[in-house]
């Protein structure tokens, strides 16, 4: 509106400029090398618009002629751009259909098009991974990486390249320059901590995970929580050579994270060692009453060493009533109540986990049994211990041992053990793997990813797959633990046979192996 009438006064203005002007027609006389030419103001201001026109046409006219040489490159550029931009886009959606050959062939127009456009590279190395290439592919991200453009998008390439060959040295190498390059940058972060943790280089993980916190890239309470899982990991490591220091660090790890059980009972457990016992039992139930376990209850049970059985269930039973109705705490209390010969106690604590009974609830049944003298329902529980539910676990993506650890000796990530019944695998029944005797051994390497089109990940919202972190090569710098699997027990026969002779008093006198403890090592 305001335009339509701004249109309107300036139309107003200059009609009523040219009635003035043709009221006031006056005169004007040029003389120029004798011609002598006499007009109206009028016609005069006609005539020098018009001349201003035609001048102006003209010089636009020669402009043009004089610059068309460069129109008609940058014409050619920009059509050749467009072209190159085209094989880029219907590239993309090849890869995204799985279509290598129709990728190759807009690959190869768009590096024609666009030889060092950034897109065109990216192009050209997506097409590579899907065909299988892994020195084109590499060979693209090189080109990427010397581009500062495209430095950090060729460093994870060639990260993931290093790590599809086991190239641990290589994939380290690349990560560290992209950490160098953009601190707040998560994968190469990650993937750097993890490397340290690999190593057992504890003191170095602190030192990037103090880097993470100050560049954004982890919130407060993630940090004190891996914090604290790496002063468990440096002071068990720091354990058989310096117990002080690694006392100091474990109480550290407790204060960060107060839940964390496995920090909390090496704690309670050095404490107890160094006569601190008062703290130890405090840190002990600050981690009981948030996650009950049956290291914790074993700790507190052995606080002071010289105790009676009888002075050990009395604090397990003070520790139980601090987390009413839980499992671990029922099964604690029976286990310190058969070690005091209490079986009323035990029978008692395990009462309401008889209607569905896990391996451990069988096991104490079955000691409990024997403990009292009665052969057959004893052996009727062990029985039962075969079939029974599996009880938790230190468990981390698939891995089950029978000790927590820093890291996942599968995929090398921080913190990744849980305590929790182990996920049976659909199908055909597979031995499950637990941590046998520590004995040098290759972890396996990372297998092969997507290709990088599909690895955006964490920041590019456009992925289905990030780089997964290195495998642990050197777990916790010392000896890998062997791997073996559990071969399950013979089923026992109903029919247990003839009864035995009648035992003479040297026969009875002398001590025989207990089997129960022996069961109870396996399904600990």
């Amino acid at each position: 509106m305001i335009r339509v009438v701004g249109f309107l006064i300036a139309a107003g203005l200059l009609a009523l400029g040219v009635v003035w002007l043709a009221d006031r027609p006056g005169q004007i006389a040029i003389t120029w090398l004798g011609y002598r030419a006499d007009t109206s103001v009028m016609v005069a201001i006609i005539a020098v618009i018009a001349i201003a026109i035609a001048a102006v046409m003209l010089w636009s006219l020669l402009r043009f002629m004089l610059r068309s040489p460069k129109l008609f490159s940058l014409a050619m550029r920009e059509r050749k751009r467009r072209k190159g931009r085209d094989a880029i886009s219907r590239g993309l959606i090849a890869i995204g259909a799985g279509d290598w050959r129709a990728a190759q062939r807009f690959a190869a127009n768009a590096e024609k098009s666009l030889p060092r456009d950034p897109l065109a590279l990216l192009l050209r190395a997506q097409t590579a991974q899907l065909n299988g290439d892994r020195a084109g592919a590499e060979n693209a991200f090189r080109a990427m990486a010397e581009r500062a453009d495209t430095r950090l998008l060729g460093l994870r390439g060639l990260y993931v390249e290093a790590q599809r060959r086991n190239d641990a040295v290589a994939a380290r190498l690349f990560a560290e320059q992209a950490a160098k390059d953009a601190p707040a940058l998560a994968w190469a972060g990650q993937a750097v901590l993890e490397f340290r943790c690999a190593e057992g280089d504890w003191e170095g993980a602190l030192a990037v995970l103090e880097g993470h916190r100050k560049s954004g890239m982890i919130d407060r309470a993630g940090w004190r929580r891996l914090r604290g899982v790496l002063l468990t990991a440096r002071a068990i490591g720091a354990e058989e050579e310096n117990r002080d220091a690694a006392r100091g660090y474990a109480v550290d790890a407790t204060k960060l994270a107060p839940e964390l059980v496995p920090a909390a009972a090496l704690a309670g457990r050095l404490l107890s060692e160094a006569g601190e016992r008062r703290k130890a039992g405090k840190i002990i139930e600050v981690a009981w009453k948030a996650n009950p376990h049956p290291d914790l209850a074993e700790t507190y049970a052995h606080l002071r060493l010289a105790d009676s059985a009888r002075d050990r269930l009395l604090r397990v039973q003070v520790l139980a009533r601090m987390a009413p109705g839980n499992v671990e705490g029922a099964l604690a209390l029976a286990r310190a109540a058969l070690d005091a010969r209490e079986f009323a106690v035990a029978r008692q604590a395990l009462a309401p986990l008889l209607a569905e009974p896990t391996q451990r609830v069988a096991m104490l049944m079955g000691e409990l049994e024997q403990l009292e003298g009665d052969e057959g329902r004893s052996r009727e529980w062990m029985r039962r211990v075969l079939s029974a539910a599996r009880d938790p676990a230190w468990t981390a993506d698939g891995y089950v041992s029978d000790r927590w650890l820093p890291i996942s000796p599968v995929t090398g990530r921080l913190d990744a053990f849980q305590w929790k019944v182990p996920v049976a695998e659909l199908g055909e029944p597979t031995p499950v793997m637990i941590e046998a005797a520590a004995a040098p051994a290759e972890l396996p390497h990372e297998v092969a990813s997507p290709p990088l089109g599909n690895m955006t990940g964490e920041n590019g919202g456009t992925a289905t797959q990030s780089a997964a972190p290195p495998r642990n090569t050197a777990a916790l710098a010392r000896p890998t633990p062997r791997i073996a699997p559990i071969v399950p027990l013979a089923q026992i026969p109903d029919d247990p046979g003839p009864e035995p002779e009648a035992e003479t008093d040297a026969e009875a006198a002398e001590p025989r192996p207990d089997a129960w403890q022996r069961i109870r090592q396996l399904f600990r």
